[in-house]
């Protein structure tokens, strides 16, 4: 059996398969990443594969990003007989298709956002999840570019505080992470359309990112993403606390690129696992460091907060 080596992985296709090392390697990435989300208080959830398009348009996604966009579509039973499958190119014509009413998300979020769609929410709601993601690109590159793969993401609903703490809090814990690896990232403010180019929020995103990405070499593994109140109006999740919408933001790990990028950085599979490890402890360390000074400072405070009282009477 030949074994899979980070120079070896993906085909042009943009589907690569994983050996036992990379598999390794990914499910500890993803255990750190889910970890982090379920300390901060998330729910882990599973979701479906597959979204129904027309919920995908409500969210303005076929406007916003057509050129990722991936849909699923069953055989047309009587469409078929006439219309055959093309051996030649290796494809089903358009017209042997019944319409495409599914559609295979570019990014996890979308899939919480409509899960939560008509609901109440409390001020700090976290979710974390992971689940297969598809963009259509111009081209395909072993783990840094595929046609499907794997997301981590943890996703704040509620407050406008609550979405931007989780953003502040989660870009530091990534950049303390990077710096455990010894993998040196680039913080970059990008662009996602989710408004209207012509737009008033259109406008302010530009005044103020909506969204920065963490990058190594060329390669974005991991971002943070506002979207302030656009996914609670349109999905209708209000606040129990207002009745007001919900805001949103999440952050997302890109899972093959984050081996991409751990190999390239340390060589080889054996030595980006003993990396990820050796950060994992060490953040742990500091996770407990941070946690004792906080719980100093409380102490403080209660004594403090207790002596100016005064006595008793």
């Amino acid at each position: 059996m030949s074994v899979t080596t980070p120079e070896t992985v993906g085909a042009t296709r943009g589907l690569p398969s994983l050996g036992p090392e990379a598999t390794r390697l990914l499910r500890l990435l993803d255990d750190t990443f889910e970890s982090w989300g379920v300390t901060a208080g998330a729910r882990p959830m599973t979701m479906p594969p597959l979204l129904p398009a027309a919920d995908l348009a409500k969210l303005d996604y076929y406007d916003n990003f057509p050129h990722q966009a991936v849909l699923a579509a069953p055989l047309d039973l009587e469409g078929r007989l006439t219309t055959p499958f093309d051996a030649e190119r290796g494809e089903w014509p358009a017209a042997a298709l019944e319409p495409a009413g599914l559609g295979l998300p570019s990014a996890s979020c979308y899939a919480v956002y409509l899960d939560h769609q008509g609901t109440r929410v409390a001020d700090d709601t976290l979710v974390t999840i992971c689940s297969w993601c598809f963009r259509k690109e111009t081209h395909y590159e072993g783990m840094r570019r595929q046609l499907g793969f794997r997301m981590r993401e943890i996703v704040a609903i509620g407050a406008r505080e609550h979405a931007e703490t989780h953003l502040a809090d989660f870009t530091g814990r990534i950049q303390a992470f990077a710096a455990a690896l010894d993998l040196p990232l680039r913080r970059e403010a990008a662009c996602d359309p989710f408004f209207d180019k012509g737009g008033s929020k259109a406008l302010l995103q530009r005044l103020t990112p909506v969204k920065y990405e963490f990058l190594y070499e060329d390669l974005a593994i991991a971002s943070v993403n506002t979207h302030r109140n656009f996914f609670g109006d349109r999905c209708d999740i209000t606040l129990a606390s207002t009745g007001g919408p919900a805001f949103t933001s999440c952050v997302a790990f890109g899972l093959e690129r984050w081996l991409s990028a751990l190999t390239r950085r340390h060589g080889s599979w054996e030595s980006a696992t003993a990396a990820v490890l050796d950060a994992n402890a060490r953040t742990a360390v500091l996770d407990a460091n941070a946690r004792t000074a906080v719980l100093d400072a409380n102490a403080r405070l209660r004594a403090d907060a207790s002596g100016a009282a005064g006595p008793v009477i």
